[in-house]
């Protein structure tokens, strides 16, 4: 048996290193066919350590940085050869594959970057961040009360751009000695102003559902996934009635833990393929597109797990359920929008039909939720974020100019190598 384990790793190994050369030299045709990016150009570098599976962190940043990119040049820096390769494709901006961290260093001494973007923790961020005389800027890709959002890495970058009150209370409670007023700037959502995509159904009088859980965790006290809890339930009870359309997100990562909640992920699949062979107008969707915004806007319901999901269509200001997760360990910050959300219990999915149709009726509820769209996101006035964010942008530009000139002369800005240090490989 240890042999034929051994043998079948060998195996995984080579079929991956094959993979890994094929891709390499499709990247190199592609980066060949591009046009070298022009030297001395890009104000505005955005970091993006991570593979394919954790692309749609950035793709919702396109629309907002694309607009920005027409007063402050961006550039996205992607250290992934598969999602180098997808965003050369895919991103409306330019992209430099800089897997090493020479082509990193190459990168800073020809682009006078003086934002650099993150959008996620990323232990590699740290490759970037020490590139000093340019601000590090935390724009995160989500908003949420998940202990993710409360983390000390908070500390680590110059300034951080935050939704609103929410996230300065909940970082409050856990910081320790942060310049709030300076390092916090409160934007608001930009991205609920670029809402994406187009409906890949046809308007009818069905009510549109969104069910767009997040995955299983990879440890209790993330454990807030419902696909196995709740999900097959409540899509089986939701294609039943046929007057519910289904438009089912589940997160990419969705069974990459527990083989069984990445089973009851493919039965949902295969419910609704079969809802449409026995109807093709139910058009209900799974949806695995790149675009996020469409589902938000269209749907008239959303049921979603403790997820940056949630303060998405929070932002949208339009009715949500939260399921509630099954693990007693999995942390619920009750003190924001989760101690006052309409909540679903996995005891209770089976019934979301009858839930859905009182929770559209409930002005009290309807009132919290206006009130809790305030506190997260200030004001969602289409376009009101987009110019915080820009002023924010501008700020932080300001502040570069100022330091810049008062420590003109003060020596070199690049960063030296330092043979010793292991990220230099």
């Amino acid at each position: 048996m240890g042999l034929l384990r051994d043998a079948g790793l060998a195996w995984g190994m080579a079929k991956r290193l094959v993979r890994g050369r094929i891709l390499h030299r499709r990247l190199e045709r592609r980066l060949a066919a591009t046009a070298p990016l022009p030297k001395g150009h890009y104000e505005i570098g955005v970091y993006f350590a991570d593979g394919p599976v954790n692309l749609y962190q950035i793709r919702q940043w396109y629309k907002p940085l694309l607009e920005l990119s027409a007063a402050h040049p961006v550039l996205i820096l992607s250290r992934s050869a598969p999602s180098a390769l997808t965003m050369l494709d895919e991103a409306p901006l330019p992209v430099a594959f800089v897997r090493r961290v020479t082509d990193l260093e190459q990168v800073v001494a020809e682009q006078p970057l003086k934002l650099v973007l993150y959008v996620n923790q990323n232990a590699r961020n740290f490759q970037m961040m020490r590139y000093g005389r340019r601000w590090h800027v935390f724009i995160n890709h989500g908003e949420s009360d998940k202990m993710y959002m409360t983390t000390n890495q908070f500390k680590a970058y110059d300034y951080a751009l935050i939704a609103g009150r929410a996230a300065r209370e909940r970082l409050g409670r856990v910081l320790w000695d942060y310049d709030f007023d300076k390092r916090a700037i409160q934007i608001g959502r930009p991205q609920a102003d670029h809402y994406s995509g187009d409906l890949p159904y046809t308007p009818d009088d069905r009510m549109v559902v969104l069910y767009a859980p997040t995955w299983e965790g990879d440890r209790g006290a993330a454990a807030y996934g419902s696909i196995a809890s709740h999900g097959v339930a409540l899509v089986r009870a939701l294609l039943a009635t046929g007057r519910h359309r289904v438009v089912y997100r589940p997160h990419p990562r969705s069974g990459v833990v527990d083989r069984a909640y990445g089973a009851a992920n493919r039965q949902i699949i295969e419910m609704l393929r079969r809802a449409n062979a026995a109807d093709p107008s139910a058009q209900h969707v799974h949806d695995t597109g790149p675009d996020l915004g469409w589902q938000l806007g269209a749907a008239d319901v959303m049921i979603s797990d403790i997820s940056a999901m949630v303060y998405d269509r929070l932002a949208a200001g339009k009715p949500l359920l939260v399921a509630r997760p099954v693990s007693p360990e999995a942390e619920i910050d009750a003190g924001g929008y989760l101690g006052d959300a309409e909540w679903l219990d996995a005891a209770d999915a089976g019934g979301i039909v009858d839930r859905l149709d009182e929770l559209q009726h409930d002005e009290a509820a309807a009132a919290r939720l206006a009130a809790w769209v305030e506190h997260y996101f200030g004001d969602t006035t289409p376009g009101a974020t987009t110019a915080r964010f820009h002023a924010a942008i501008e700020h932080l530009l300001d502040e570069w100019e100022r330091h810049a000139r008062l420590h003109a002369g003060d020596g070199p800005s690049s960063h030296t190598p330092d043979p010793d240090d292991p990220a230099e490989e």
